[in-house]
């Protein structure tokens, strides 16, 4: 069970941290293809052929949503550390350390 309880932690880690993730792949994405970028809203950006500027600034403000998010991702990590922690502990006490 502890496994299966890692694994759902560790996914719900890399869901808190999309919108950080989001924030910057469309900043590369922007700054690669010398386009403006900022929260005042869309620009155009055109790339091989397509205007990416509106879904650019929308992934760039979705970066708000970190602040919901990013505390969700420092209770997870405090867990995942405590199951560790748990986990060491039992396996020192059995004799088999690794």
């Amino acid at each position: 069970m502890s496994r299966a309880l890692t694994l759902i932690l560790l996914g719900a880690l890399l869901i808190c941290l999309l919108p950080v993730a989001g924030v910057l792949v469309s900043t590369a994405i922007a700054e690669l293809a010398g386009c403006r970028l900022d929260e005042a809203g869309g620009y155009p950006c055109v790339v091989l052929g397509h205007d990416l500027g509106g879904p650019l600034s929308t992934l760039f403000v979705s970066g708000w949503f970190a602040l919901l998010t990013l505390p969700f991702a420092g209770l997870i990590v405090m867990v995942l550390g405590a199951l560790w922690l748990v986990r060491r502990i039992r396996r020192r006490q059995s004799g088999s350390v690794r």
